[in-house]
């Protein structure tokens, strides 16, 4: 009898555990399906704030410029990431929204010199952050597209996850430049710049390394400069969303010369464009250093360049960008180097006119 008792509870002990072992099972997989849930959610959640952010574009900038967002196309995606090459559409060009403004009360008959502006932001996008430079642009009688190459956020799951940093994404930037030579006959192909900061940066100088004919001048404002010395200081989390299976597939240690490939430091020698580079010590997203490196390359391949290293200038990261007088100085440097090339109709030269510009004030 006792030892039937035995038995019974010891079964009836393990019926337990695993009925313990099977819930927490199906918790574990419920868990795992909400985070999904969640994530999806957030794409959609994204494309609500790209909607929103869109209309404030017209309330912030529509007085003084018409607003258009055209849909067009850059490469195919990245081969590298394709799993089923006989898939259908895997070889079509990808389709991306540029934002194009153009300035009120421009004469049709006549030419107007082109800003590429690529946002920055690993999954950035371009949003009203840029307000004020764009009102800045408009006044000085510059034409604006605004590429939101792959991997922009506002569009959806599947095209966050096309993204390609450094690689097709700098081809859709310049794909937008060949859009609007090709369909505004307003735009002069003789005076096109191209200008970004942080990740913006990075696009604007791999452009005019691979396409050097196709830009008169370029400002990188504390460009990612060097993707090997990005990951060392970086996090875990950061890192991952450049190995994504999705992504490049690897680390920097599996794969070097890869991120080698995507980084301007590593490809100094291809520059033949004029080109002012601007960086902060206390930037805290990208390290000085990295600016650093791209800065000696430049030098060590005897490219003739500009540049200026801002030692603690309030802002960090955003120091030339926010609404301080040092920083509407500092634009109306990058303004008189874009000018010297492109030929703006209005330059702004002093920070009266561009507070006129930027924020109404008279």
């Amino acid at each position: 009898m006792k030892k039937n008792f035995v038995f019974l509870l010891l079964a009836c002990s393990w019926s337990l555990f695993s009925l313990a072992q099977n819930d927490n099972s199906i918790v574990q997989e419920e868990i795992i399906e909400l985070k999904s849930d969640l994530r999806d959610l957030s794409f959609d959640i994204d494309r609500v704030r790209k909607a929103v952010d869109d209309i404030r574009w017209y309330n912030r900038v529509g007085d003084v410029a018409f607003i258009d967002k055209v849909y067009i196309t850059g490469p195919p995606i990245n081969q590298e990431t394709v799993t089923n090459e006989t898939a259908m559409g895997v070889k079509n060009p990808i389709k991306f929204y540029a934002y194009v403004l153009v300035p009120k009360g421009i004469d049709g008959s006549k030419k107007y010199p082109l800003l590429v502006f690529p946002h920055g932001g690993v999954h950035g996008d371009f949003t009203t952050y840029y307000a004020h430079i764009v009102r800045e642009m408009m006044a000085q009688g510059y034409i604006v597209i605004a590429p939101e190459y792959r991997g922009s956020t506002g569009y959806g799951k599947s095209y966050w996850e096309r993204i390609d940093y450094g690689g097709l994404e700098v081809e859709d930037a310049d794909a937008s430049r060949n859009y609007m030579v090709e369909n505004y006959s307003i735009v002069d192909k003789n005076r096109i710049g191209i200008l970004g900061w942080s990740h913006g940066g990075m696009i604007s100088l791999l452009a005019v390394f691979n396409h050097p004919n196709h830009y008169n001048v370029c400002f990188a404002g504390v460009p990612v400069s060097d993707l090997i010395s990005r990951m060392g200081y970086q996090d875990d989390d950061y890192r991952a969303l450049y190995s994504a299976d999705y992504h490049l597939g690897k680390t920097a240690q599996e794969n070097v010369e890869e991120y080698k490939r995507r980084s301007p430091a590593w490809n100094t020698h291809k520059l033949k464009t004029p080109l002012l580079i601007h960086t902060n010590t206390n930037d805290d997203d990208v390290n000085v250093l990295e600016v650093e490196h791209l800065i000696k390359g430049l030098k060590a391949d005897g490219k003739t360049f500009e540049y200026e290293i801002f030692e603690e200038v309030e802002g960090g990261h955003s120091f030339d960008r926010i609404d301080t007088k040092t920083a509407k100085g500092i634009r109306l440097k990058i303004y008189s180097f874009l000018g010297k090339y492109l030929k703006p109709p209005k330059p702004i030269k002093t920070i009266n006119e561009l507070d006129k510009a930027a924020y109404m004030k008279w």
